[in-house]
């Protein structure tokens, strides 16, 4: 028998042509498997992991679709039930109104009835049967259950006479279908992070052959070839220089803050950036080896792994289901024996049914969860997945990425150290001679210089010296700008008080340049990735609530060391790679902690899906943001404590509201029932209304209530 299986995925096995259900790729036969994965590694990961994506898509334009649909079910069968209430018996005689009637006004109320009941009904009906073939009845089911009932009694009566709930029916379906919209509506989108990673990649790449340059899409790529990166672009493929040297941002791949230094021999990564010069990379991996397909796997498997919390309102709904079958048959039997009255029996065993599936059940979760999320939005904040907010307030540590995050991810200058002249006068000096660099650091002091508006002054003899810095005359100063070794060079005269401030400011992993005038030196420059001022409030905040604040960075050790000791970091870790922090995270996790991480990069994305809350910035790459739970939008990190107060207080109103919606049911389900009928106390279906009507309206102002709280 022929065996066929994926390409990719050699555990998908058949014994028929077909489809890989984990990627979609065509099996084929165990035999042609070798040639095809060949051809696969040829082709580069955006293409292939393009078709993942599709899916994703697709469902992300579903889930705005069926928003969509169940908003028109509910304006539809809103504009219908109107004159079914209006012509209710039942609401005349409460309300003590009457309406004209018309010829065959009788059936007005049935047969809109019965059009809400098919065209809004049908959408509970459908999610009833698939809770209850799953063996898991919740909300749907209890809704389906009353809906069914109401409906198919109510036709009964016209038959056989008794109590309709034409109009508890539509009521019912109506305000259903637009907490389920008010829900839907909380909750963005799919992610579609796995999209968002692939677009790091290029396109495109300068293939090296026999000499000549050709342009080719990164889909022909393959182990060995030689490409060319020019100043601006990106790394099309994992790789390893083979001529020239440069400056690679890797920032948004590896967290390291500032731009590395690279020359011939060393390893890029695909979808780095080269900073200045043109370099040549022998290309080493392609396809699902390279290092962003790996972060990719990480994420995909983070999301698949992750469990889905079952949503409070549906454990309410299980329990309420139980309790109305199971008395509302007691109802029913009970009254049949003891009484005779059938259609008594009926109409108790159904007023049951229909009193039980309370409408604010409905809206309890729903409208606390769309304040809560409007709340968040209009302060910076993105809730993306409702769940994080019934979480967030129980984590015990909060990880933060350390660049861009708690850092401004900036490479700039931190510190200047002047022995004679002043500090600005110094800057303006380093800043002139350094205009005439094309060095990322002498960038970094000209954009600082231009920010600070110190000034420029015309350089003459101005000389670069490789990999040592620049020398030249600044109006009337002999300067020179570079390495220690530069300095030595010249044989400039040492300044104790200098040196030693330059050997703190590289113990804290910071990149110092040495500036020298008219043969002394004067003073230094320090570069680094620059704290957040927010961070040291954010920080100060989240161990008043009690919570243990864990940094992660691609940094060195020296680097995380100052950032961690300066903002007051209870643990930190260094030097960690894309899956080493989801891995980190999963330690702490092991430890019996509820984790949050706070991030902002592609390296971050694992572990922000990893955590039990992911926390982006949102001037993050759009794969972090696509990977998280909850969205900064303002970059700042106090933010973070924000979600957490906002969290205590959602949940909070939550069980409130839950206790608001079925509390009722204590007295109401059995007065339904007829357990006071002895004393002559019966539960009309009206006045079982009116509690209903009662409790939706406790509901809503609560949640109303919690813009005083959160003020």
């Amino acid at each position: 028998m022929e065996i066929y299986t994926c390409p990719m995925h050699s555990e998908v096995k058949s014994n028929k042509p077909g489809k890989c259900p984990k990627c979609g790729m065509d099996l084929v036969k165990k035999e042609e498997r070798h040639h095809h994965t060949q051809h696969y590694h040829a082709k580069a990961s955006p293409s292939h992991i393009s078709k993942h994506e599709n899916h994703k898509k697709e469902k992300h334009e579903a889930h705005t679709h069926h928003t969509e649909d169940i908003k028109r079910k509910a304006i539809v069968s809103s504009i219908l039930t109107v004159p079914v209430v209006l012509y209710s018996e039942s609401i005349q005689n409460l309300l003590g109104f009457s309406i004209p009637e018309f010829p065959g006004s009788s059936f007005l109320s049935p047969i809109l009835a019965t059009i809400v009941f098919l065209y809004g009904g049908l959408f509970f009906l459908k999610g009833m049967i698939d809770e209850l073939s799953k063996r898991k009845p919740g909300m749907m089911t209890l809704i389906g259950i009353a809906i069914s009932v109401a409906y198919f009694y109510s036709l009964s009566t016209l038959i056989f006479g008794g109590k309709e709930f034409f109009w508890e029916l539509t009521t019912l379906i109506v305000v259903m279908l637009w907490g389920h919209w008010i829900e839907m509506k909380s909750v963005l989108g799919a992610s579609r992070a796995l999209e968002e990673l692939v677009k790091l990649m290029p396109t495109t790449a300068n293939l090296v052959k026999n000499g000549e340059i050709e342009q080719v899409h990164v889909s022909q790529l393959k182990e060995g070839d030689v490409v060319l990166v020019k100043p601006g672009e990106k790394i099309p493929a994992d790789g390893v220089i083979v001529e020239g040297q440069t400056h690679i941002n890797e920032a948004m791949l590896t967290g390291e803050s500032k731009p590395v230094p690279k020359t011939v021999g060393e390893k890029v990564i695909g979808g780095a950036i080269n900073m200045e010069g043109a370099i040549k990379v022998k290309v080493e991996k392609t396809g699902e080896e390279t290092y962003l397909s790996q972060v990719l796997k990480l994420v995909r498997e983070a999301q698949e792994s992750k469990t889905k919390l079952q949503d409070m309102a549906d454990k309410v709904a299980y329990y309420l289901t139980i309790v109305a079958i199971t008395v509302g048959f007691l109802t029913f039997l009970l009254w049949s024996l003891t009484s005779g009255n059938f259609q008594f029996a009926v109409e108790r065993a159904v007023t049951v049914m229909v009193i039980a599936c309370p409408h604010a059940l409905g809206l309890a979760i729903p409208l606390v969860i769309a304040f809560s999320t409007s709340y968040s939005a209009k302060n910076g904040i993105l809730v993306r997945n409702r769940i994080a907010i019934e979480t967030v307030k129980n984590v015990d540590a909060v990880v933060f990425d350390k660049t861009g995050t708690l850092t401004e991810g900036k490479f700039g200058v931190s510190d200047i150290v002047s022995s004679r002249l002043s500090e600005e006068e110094l800057l303006r000096i380093t800043a002139s001679i350094e205009r005439n660099s094309e060095h990322v650091i002498a960038q970094s002091i000209v954009e600082f210089a231009i920010q600070k508006k110190v000034g420029f002054t015309e350089i003459e003899d101005f000389k670069a010296i490789p990999g040592k810095g620049v020398v030249g005359k600044v109006g009337k100063y002999q300067t020179a700008v570079g390495t220690s070794l530069l300095m030595k060079d010249l044989e400039i005269k040492t300044n104790k008080e200098v040196e030693k401030k330059v050997s703190e400011l590289e113990a804290q992993g910071k990149t110092v340049v040495m500036i020298a005038v008219d043969g002394v030196l004067e003073g230094c420059i320090a570069l680094s990735d620059r704290i957040r001022k927010e961070s040291y409030e954010a920080l100060k905040e989240l161990k008043k609530l009690g919570k243990k604040v864990v940094m992660i960075t691609g940094d060195s050790e020296e680097v995380a060391r100052f950032v961690a000791k300066e903002l007051g970091v209870d643990e930190f870790f260094a030097r960690v790679l894309p899956h080493q922090k989801a891995e980190k995270v999963k330690e702490l996790q092991s430890r019996g902690m509820k984790v949050a991480m706070v991030g902002d990069g592609v390296n971050d994305a694992p572990a922000l899906v990893q955590a039990d809350v992911g926390i982006a910035i949102g001037s993050g790459t759009d794969v972090a943001i696509e990977s998280a739970d909850i969205i900064l939008v303002r970059n700042d990190p106090r933010d973070a404590v924000k979600i957490m107060k906002l969290s205590t207080i959602t949940v909070k109103k939550m069980i409130q509201n839950l206790f608001w919606a079925t509390a009722y049911n204590i007295v109401a389900i059995p007065l339904a029932a007829g357990i006071a009928a002895p004393w002559g106390l019966i539960l009309k279906p009206a006045v079982g209304a009116v509690f209903m009507s009662a409790s939706t309206v406790v509901v809503s102002i609560n949640a109303m209530l919690m813009r005083r709280e959160l003020r």
